[in-house]
């Protein structure tokens, strides 16, 4: 902002002006820059300064505003997971789609098996089918799971800080008050519970296509025809198909996936007296959360997945119950866990890989003052 004096009939003019970063006065190009007056007013040389003041203070520092969004810790955590995601999703990539293959029951019912077919088929680049739409999927689910995994752990443990002081909030039914226990739930176990649900919701789409990409590649080339094609036969709703299914079968997994990793690595460090454990440690116990909380799930992603690509066969069960019937009619119980040896081959690496570059970047990308928060 700039200001001159103008003489006018022996009054003292202000006249108020703008210039952009790099920019000098009146007539002075500097940085590509020149002097723009947007506003002259004839006022008094004296009531200049007040105009200033008041014309300034209603002028957002956009620069600070970036600047600070960037550097807050719930961006940083989000970046942290999705880096994260991205690098482990990058190498466990080929594991996916034999994983994938196997639960809808495509091809062999063996890992080698279907190995062996991708090669013959599509040779090394089949093992990377979907893997672009996998890399577009995983960056934003990683980043809004863990992101609100953080978020909402945190914002839990501050409630029941507030409720244990002043009490828990209570409800009136007719001349009784009752106080919700809500000191007594988990935090961890609820902000794992709403981090799979926030990622689910607004991810989901990009998982339907991503199997379609897999499972048929003739009738679905690319991430485009396949978006393009479900949504011209299927609607909005072909998007989000199997979403109930998913989600009743993501609560689950979630909850158990972020509650044990929190309470297996807290409980470590104090056992061994640690503050931070070592990057083999942290694989080792990521390993252990996916191997467990995709054994009590997988019945259900079983479910999920015939009901996301039943449309490809002609035969999509109606319901998540239905399509664990139908599994149980043609494979007896063991059809329940078909593909379960793929999917820990999977999970398990890509969970202690995942946990342990997401804590590598939040040593990287968060202050210390912020991890002393935790």
């Amino acid at each position: 902002m700039g200001f001159k004096d103008e003489p006018s009939g022996g009054r003292s003019l202000a006249s108020v002006g703008f210039a952009g970063a790099g920019v000098g006065t009146k007539g002075t190009a500097s940085g590509g820059g020149g002097y723009k007056d947007l506003l002259v007013m004839a006022l008094p040389k004296d009531d200049a300064a007040k105009v200033a003041e008041v014309v300034a203070a209603g002028l957002p520092d956009v620069g600070e505003a970036v600047r600070a969004f960037f550097n807050s810790r719930e961006i940083r955590e989000f970046a942290s997971g999705a880096l994260a995601g991205a690098m482990s999703k990058a190498v466990l990539a080929p594991l996916e789609t034999i994983r994938t293959r196997m639960v809808v029951g495509v091809g062999s019912r063996h890992i080698g098996g279907s190995f062996v077919e991708i090669m013959e088929q599509n040779g090394w680049p089949g093992l990377w089918v979907g893997n672009t739409i996998n890399m577009i999927r995983i960056i934003p689910t990683q980043a809004i799971e863990l992101g609100t995994f953080e978020y909402v752990k945190r914002g839990m443990k501050s409630a029941q800080g507030k409720w244990k002081e002043d009490g828990c909030p209570k409800i009136q039914l007719g001349n009784m008050k009752i106080e919700l226990p809500l000191h007594l739930l988990s935090p961890v176990a609820i902000a794992g519970a709403a981090a799979g649900i926030a990622g689910t919701l607004i991810c989901h789409p990009l998982e339907v296509i991503k199997d379609r990409l897999t499972v048929d590649r003739v009738a679905y080339p690319s991430i485009s025809i396949a978006f393009s094609k479900i949504y011209r036969t299927e609607g909005i709703s072909g998007l989000y198909s199997g979403l109930c299914p998913t989600l009743v079968g993501m609560l689950p997994y979630s909850t158990c996936y972020y509650f044990m990793y929190d309470t297996i690595k807290t409980s470590y460090c104090r056992l061994h007296k640690k503050k931070s454990l070592s990057r083999p440690e942290l694989l080792i116990i990521g390993a252990l959360t996916g191997l467990t909380a995709s054994t009590i799930s997988f019945p259900l992603e079983v479910a999920r997945k015939r009901l996301m690509v039943g449309a490809l066969q002609g035969k999509c069960p109606p319901n998540m119950m239905a399509a664990l019937s139908e599994v149980i009619q043609e494979e007896g119980l063991r059809g329940m866990y078909r593909g379960w040896g793929a999917s820990c081959l999977k999970v398990m690496p890509n969970s202690g890989i995942t946990w342990m570059f997401y804590e590598a970047w939040k040593d990287i990308l968060l202050a210390d003052k912020d991890k002393a928060r935790e």
